[in-house]
């Protein structure tokens, strides 16, 4: 049995796997409604400078924090973004619950 193999044929299942699809799908919506797309680019970026902020040590201010929850709210109002929100959620189970498996040997390992 080859490990590589077996990982390409676990991001095969992925890709075909209905949270994938959906979410693919909800992405390909937002991507034709420029106001849709704009909102959740904007939103994207200013999540990621947070993060990024936070992997660096730097706690952001809870204003920035609180905004940042705001906007997540005014884009869960609209059907087509929290559908996609959805779709991320459930993609986002799947691929924890993959990570987990496949750290079971290591785990094992290091009791």
């Amino acid at each position: 049995m080859n490990v590589h193999d077996k990982a390409y044929e676990l991001a095969k299942a992925i890709k075909e796997s209905s949270e994938y699809k959906d979410m693919k799908e909800f992405r390909s919506i937002i991507d034709g409604d420029a106001s849709s797309k704009s909102m959740l680019e904007d939103f994207r970026n200013r999540q990621n400078e947070l993060q990024q902020k936070m992997a660096g040590g730097e706690m952001p201010p809870q204003e920035h924090m609180e905004q940042l929850q705001k906007q997540y709210e005014e884009l869960a109002r609209n059907p087509r973004i929290n559908q996609l929100f959805d779709a991320e959620r459930r993609l986002s189970i799947v691929l924890e619950d993959v990570q987990r498996i496949i750290a079971e040997p290591l785990q094992a390992m290091l009791k």
